[in-house]
């Protein structure tokens, strides 16, 4: 297994000092995340306070600080993040990671606790005596819900339909649901197939675990590495059996896409399957266009472009290869439309919704394909609300913790007021975390787009 402590002898603090470091040379994030982000909010107060007061930066304030990154990808650095991660990680080795944080971030396993004590579970989030303990417990802030089940959740209606099978048809494709259409929102994935047979398309759903960024955000490296290394290797098998392979979820989508290939192109074994001349890297350089490269002189960038990052144990030509075949459910049905293989031939909805493109779809940089599929229902007013440093502030699961809560409202006040001016009649966002957060603070509906999309096909996911 992948451990980069051995190769790499810093502490948690040095690696933390060395961000504070970076951050402060460049400065640039002081501006642009100054309402965006917890993590530089004090990150830049922490500065202040050294440079200003005098009052040394103590290891237990670093250590509190790896705890306000929830990797939302807005900072314009992706050195720091993972930097952050690295830390985090290493913090996590040393201390262990408590209960009651494994069980909120385990998405599954909480799902099953739930269905296996229905009464119980509903009577603990209910009674005035219980359901404050309970939360306790978990470190839940006390104005926080959990999470409700449904009776069914979505794998198990899609084995009821024969789902978990392989599929026949001209066109197929492996679904990877993710946890939250998986076990809190079943419509959601019910959407997706209902619109991939609406289109002929036939689907399967195999077999799959969290994703895995609940576990990297939180420092449990092994069990993230080897989430990551499951999924990988069971979709691929599924692309090398000629299914196409999407996600509904932008947070999955992000880690197994972008985070999984960091760093992957400049590994011995990539240079070599793209031929690289041996004195230069060969990078990809999508903005030129298809099959075209950046060519980088290896005397130079040798020392700083090497595959030693979080994901560097993981096999690096599988990883480009998931990248590459993946798709987020948006953009797999924009190119069929572009193909002209899109059943467009959507009934009216005569709503007005207010459409939110989430952080983690944004970073992707794929623009916004449900937007423009969903501008193509007949009477659908539909108007995308927020810019690209809005946030929900959720963060995953870090809302609900008893010390992020306060610090998740505020980071989404601004958004919260866009979408109390506009007053719309739903809300439409790819991203569930977005969706627990608004329906926490605003009192509209909230749905996913494909959702919306399998209603205009006259079906109802409900």
């Amino acid at each position: 297994m992948n451990n980069p402590e051995h190769k790499d002898p810093r502490s948690p603090r040095q690696i933390m000092r060395e961000v504070m470091e970076l951050c402060a040379d460049c400065d640039t994030c002081r501006t642009m995340m100054e309402e965006d982000c917890a993590f530089f909010l004090e990150l830049y107060r922490l500065q202040d306070q050294e440079k200003e007061q005098g009052i040394p930066v103590s290891d237990e304030q670093l250590r509190q600080l790896t705890e306000l990154c929830t990797f939302c990808g807005l900072c314009p650095c992706p050195k720091v993040p993972m930097d952050i991660m690295e830390a985090k990680s290493r913090y996590i080795a040393r201390e262990g990671l408590p209960l009651a944080t494994r069980l909120i971030n385990d998405v599954p396993r909480m799902a099953k606790l739930c269905s296996l004590m229905p009464r119980v579970t509903k009577a603990l989030q209910s009674n005035v005596v219980t359901g404050p303990l309970l939360r306790k417990g978990m470190r839940i802030h006390p104005d926080r819900q959990l999470p409700v089940f449904p009776k069914q959740n979505f794998f198990q209606w899609a084995a009821a339909q024969g789902l978990d099978k392989p599929a026949k048809g001209s066109r197929r494709v492996a679904y990877f649901a993710g946890c939250t259409a998986g076990y809190l929102f079943p419509e959601i994935g019910i959407s997706v197939v209902a619109i991939l047979r609406n289109n002929n398309i036939a689907v399967t759903v195999p077999q799959q675990e969290c994703y895995g960024m609940p576990f990297l955000v939180e420092g449990d490296r092994d069990r993230t590495l080897n989430l990551a290394r499951d999924n990988m290797e069971r979709l691929l098998e599924a692309q090398g059996a000629g299914y196409d392979l999407v996600y509904s979820c932008p947070t999955c989508g992000y880690f197994l896409k972008k985070l999984l290939k960091e760093r992957a192109y400049y590994s011995d074994s990539y240079q070599q399957e793209v031929e690289a001349d041996p004195t230069e890297l060969k990078i990809p350089a999508p903005e030129k266009g298809k099959g075209h490269f950046w060519h980088l002189k290896k005397s130079m960038y040798r020392q700083i472009l090497k595959d030693d990052g979080y994901f560097s144990g993981i096999d690096p030509l599988r990883r480009v290869a998931l990248a590459d075949h993946l798709f987020d459910f948006g953009s797999y049905l924009t190119r069929l439309l572009e193909q002209g293989q899109l059943n467009d031939r959507f009934s009216p909805l005569p709503e007005r919704m207010a459409y939110f493109a989430p952080c983690h779809q944004r970073e992707q940089k794929m623009g916004s394909p449900y937007l423009k599929l969903m501008k193509r229902i007949p009477e659908l007013d539909l108007e995308q609300i927020g810019s690209d440093y809005d946030c929900c502030g959720m963060g995953g699961v870090f809302g609900f913790k008893e010390h992020f809560h306060p610090k998740s409202l505020a980071l989404g006040q601004s958004l919260m007021e866009k979408f109390r001016a506009h007053a719309p009649e739903a809300i439409v966002t790819d991203c569930m975390s977005c969706r627990l957060q608004f329906n926490h603070c605003l009192p509209y509906p909230v749905y996913h787009p494909v959702e919306v999309l399998a209603r205009a096909y006259g079906s109802d996911p409900k």
